[in-house]
């Protein structure tokens, strides 16, 4: 929810589910389900959300080009083919494999993971998975398994470092035996790469800049990037308008915007990550009180920027998380403000 508060228009037209509860469950044994009293997460896919920002964009002046392939980025200039389209500014929004980032020298060295999904058609599932967002932690290093409502399906998968890689089927095997899900019945299987961004990383330069993925900006904790995206868009266009309207010479402040803006989410979540995977049990359990629920949904409906922001009695449990996170190595101290 907090990433569609950053849009200027809704996203009802693709919208296929609407969760307003989640269910979490350490290494397939204890659970605990929250929720239930107010949207948390939109469910979508992304070739139907990207399709709409695309039809949105068109509405208001974009050119869309269909299929053309950028081949090189030069400066504020990006190379379709043999055709050298020229611009006053360049956002490089291509993706973790993406051209435009290595090509500006910006982003950095990233810690980058890997996720491997599928989706079960609602005839071949149990009841009870619409309407609910289902966590599976301590499944695999690094990362998680999920099992996310859709349309007409549920989409199930399987997340943690980059060295997971190989052994990222077997985990979903295990993950689709939990859930009962035969794997004859998994559909349209696909791997991807997620990108974090790196303490420090140039993500601007003159008149060019990267966002989204291409930046590194997914959450580390969750592995989503929505949020970051959209965000990272917007200060992205701010950062442009000044320029075009004479107001900079450059698109630099974008980086220190957008570092004003995630730099203690960004520590937050890496020290909660690194604490559930040192101590899984014990974060696992203080995850699961009221006070710090509570506090977990106004940040993702948007109303709190990161937990850090968060007061009253949510402060101990969360202090006691950032104890173990310290603990764990501190993983998320260069993200320190």
């Amino acid at each position: 929810m907090r990433a569609a508060r950053l849009l200027p228009f809704r996203l009802d037209p693709v919208v296929e589910d609407v969760v307003d509860r989640v269910r979490l469950r350490l290494r397939y044994g204890r659970s605990f389900e929250r929720g239930g009293r107010e949207p948390l997460v939109l469910m979508t896919q992304r070739k139907r959300l990207d399709h709409y920002l695309v039809e949105r964009a068109v509405e208001v002046g974009a050119e869309f080009r269909d299929g053309a392939k950028v081949t090189g980025v030069d400066g504020t200039a990006a190379l379709l083919g043999d055709e050298r389209v020229e611009a006053a500014t360049l956002v490089g929004s291509d993706g973790v494999n993406g051209i435009s980032a290595r090509a500006l020298g910006l982003g950095g060295n990233r810690e980058v993971g890997v996720a491997l999904e599928g989706n079960v058609p609602y005839g071949k599932l149990a009841d009870g998975y619409r309407g609910s967002l289902v966590l599976e932690i301590g499944v695999a290093p690094g990362g998680y398994g999920w099992v996310f409502p859709k349309g007409s399906h549920a989409n199930v998968g399987i997340g943690g470092w980059g060295r997971e890689g190989p052994r990222l089927r077997e985990r979903l095997a295990r993950l689709c035996a939990a859930h009962g899900i035969a794997d004859e019945d998994l559909e349209d299987l696909r791997g991807y790469r997620l990108p974090c961004r790196a303490p420090g990383s140039s993500l601007a330069r003159g008149r060019a800049l990267v966002v989204g993925d291409a930046a590194g900006l997914v959450d580390p904790l969750s592995g989503d990037g929505m949020y970051e995206a959209f965000l990272s868009a917007k200060l992205a266009a701010e950062a442009v308008l000044d320029v075009l309207a004479g107001r900079t010479d450059t698109v630099e402040a974008y980086e220190e915007r957008l570092n004003a803006r995630l730099a203690r989410h960004l520590w937050a979540a890496w020290s909660v990550k690194g604490a559930l995977e040192r101590f899984p049990r014990t974060a696992f359990a203080l995850s699961r009180t009221g006070i710090v629920w509570r506090a977990v949904e106004r940040v993702v409906r948007g109303e709190l920027s990161d937990v850090t922001e968060v007061r009253g009695l949510a402060r101990p449990p969360l202090k006691a998380l950032a104890l173990l996170a310290r603990a764990a190595g501190d993983p998320g101290r260069g993200f320190r403000s």
